[in-house]
């Protein structure tokens, strides 16, 4: 069948609170920014040429209603965004430290993407893309889970690849075994994988790139991209035994780095649309991703992830100058 979407993802849509000064009486300022990992990914897609849908749900809220606005706002086909009637939309606030890193507070107890169910989902749409992605947001209650979970084999069955990234946040989990289990199911059925040097850890018990890969490659033989990001430092691929290391930009202008994971991940799904998964080399993958550490860099430089995506000239032009 023809395929109507490039990416559709699956997940949560919340508004991220970030610091921004201070009032005339000493208070913080937030700045409501409309994020949500599965919708970051789905915007700089957007902003690359992709056609991109989202699964997911809001709350009737006004937060839910600037969540689907800014979203449409993007480009993202929202028709399969759902409003929950008596939940409200989820809420997080960011504390930004001077790195540019953060710490999460959430507001999801229960929050409105949570109460997703797999009788809600839009089984012609997701058959309809090519790239089916996903995090273990939407896999922290059993009934958002199981939606998830019916989602990508639906995806499966129409030969959809498979993109996953754990997007670890243990403040959501009631046990950390609880996380551990389902990011394993995670792995198991991606072809695609994004995973950062904490979570890494977290499923192998290495800190060492090239063992903590290998034991991902052993036990999960089926991924065919394998990418680990490591923050500041830069991003590794790894492929039948090799591996490509690109340092990231390190320009300066870091304001914060929330979505940057994000960017970089829509960047990957991106050079698989236009090259293909079959035959990334060496070459290939370094190409894919020096220009993913450069889209990443960019949105560091602005608060929030939806709203601040990168043009791909802007992308281009850095680099060219480096």
């Amino acid at each position: 069948m023809e395929k109507r979407f490039d990416v559709l993802a699956l997940g949560e849509l919340l508004i991220d609170f970030t610091e921004n000064g201070e009032s005339a009486q000493g208070n913080p300022l937030l700045e409501a920014n409309p994020g949500g990992a599965p919708c970051n990914v789905l915007a700089m897609l957007q902003k690359l040429g992709k056609r991109t849908a989202f699964v997911g749900k809001v709350g009737r809220d006004m937060f839910g209603t600037q969540l689907r606005a800014a979203a449409e706002e993007a480009g993202i086909c929202m028709d399969y965004l759902l409003a929950d009637e008596s939940v409200h939309t989820t809420l997080a606030f960011v504390k930004t430290f001077p790195n540019g890193d953060r710490d999460f507070s959430f507001y999801r107890n229960p929050g409105a993407d949570m109460m997703l169910r797999a009788d809600e989902l839009p089984a012609e749409a997701i058959a309809g893309a090519r790239i089916f992605h996903f995090g273990t947001l939407s896999m922290t209650h059993p009934e958002v889970r199981q939606a998830t979970k019916k989602a990508v084999e639906l995806a499966r069955q129409s030969g959809a690849l498979i993109s996953f990234d754990p997007n670890l946040r243990p403040p959501l989990w009631d046990s950390l075994e609880d996380a551990r289990e389902q990011i394993a199911w995670g792995l198991g059925v991606c072809d695609i994988l994004k995973i950062a040097d904490n979570e890494l850890e977290f499923m192998t018990g290495e800190t060492d790139f090239d063992r903590g890969a290998a034991v991902l490659h052993s036990r999960y033989p089926q991924i065919r991209v394998l990418n680990i990001t490591a923050g500041a430092d830069g991003s590794y691929s790894y492929f039948d035994g090799g591996r490509v290391f690109v340092p990231s930009f390190r320009l300066g202008g870091t304001i914060e780095t929330t979505g940057a994971g994000d960017t970089f991940c829509a960047c990957v799904l991106n050079y698989v649309l236009e090259h293909g998964i079959e035959t990334l080399d060496a070459d290939a993958r370094r190409e894919m991703l020096r220009f993913a550490n450069a889209a990443a860099y960019l949105v560091t430089t602005k608060k929030g992830a939806i709203r601040s995506m990168p043009e791909r000239g802007e992308v281009d032009k850095i680099l060219e100058n480096n």
